[in-house]
């Protein structure tokens, strides 16, 4: 039998896309932040979410 061909499944998929509406001001700050942090702009978006969930359940 061969051997699977692709990329591995990932243990948490990303499925879904959003689209999110931002004037430049607001885009220069997170490309800004994807520099420093050296992370894609959705990671850091992903950061951002998790920062924001963390204070609601303190």
């Amino acid at each position: 039998m061969a051997a699977k061909r692709g990329r591995p499944k990932s243990e948490n998929p990303k499925d879904f896309t959003l689209r999110v509406r931002m004037d430049k001001e607001t885009l220069a700050q997170l490309d800004e932040c994807c520099k420093e942090e050296q992370l894609s702009r959705s990671e850091i978006v992903r950061k951002g979410i998790l920062e924001q969930y963390g204070r609601l359940k303190k």
